[in-house]
């Protein structure tokens, strides 16, 4: 039995190289996790405006359109890196809706922040309590999804927009 308890330990290591082997050799980002919604509908949501908490968002008014959904944060450092790109988006797809989600930042700050750096989206939603996040699986701040007119997600990305990303990535469901 004591020989079997010295080989335990080599053998949870080999499992763990083997797993690191996989995602080098299958090309894998292990800080960008696949989702399950890729080709699925969006998830049903409902949000208030940030400016005007009568005028409520639901993704009925998506219908027809190609859209990219942004989650950020005043107080999220990466969103503040990729904010300026999503004018250049704005830019050079002007006829993609641009929906913002404030995710869990009180709305003073999110609005302060938003008129220091400008305003890109096409209307800004409040995720106070992260629901909508959660429904649409997100790991953290920032992430970007695009849904097709169809309603159905076709692409997510984890982490701050890039110039490169949007010229590699985003572009091309345009």
């Amino acid at each position: 039995m004591k020989k079997l308890s010295l080989f335990i330990p080599l053998f949870i290591l080999t499992i763990i190289c083997l797993f690191f082997l996989l995602f080098i050799l299958f090309d894998k980002d292990p800080n960008d996790p696949p989702s399950a919604l890729i080709n699925k509908d969006m998830p049903k949501f409902s949000s208030i405006n940030i400016y005007d908490e009568k005028e409520t968002f639901l993704p009925e008014n998506l219908k027809g359109k190609y859209t990219l959904i942004n989650f950020f944060a005043s107080w999220c450092t990466p969103c503040r890196a990729e904010h300026h790109l999503f004018f250049e988006i704005k830019e050079k797809i002007p006829e993609l809706f641009i929906l913002g989600f404030s995710h869990k930042d009180d709305l003073n700050d999110s609005k302060k922040y938003l008129e220091d750096e400008g305003n890109p989206y096409s209307f800004v939603g409040v995720d106070k309590d992260g629901k909508i996040a959660f429904e649409f699986g997100v790991f953290g701040l920032p992430e970007t999804f695009i849904i097709n007119n169809e309603g159905k997600i076709i692409f997510k990305h984890t982490g701050p927009l890039t110039k490169e990303i949007i010229d590699n990535d985003i572009i091309k469901f345009f």
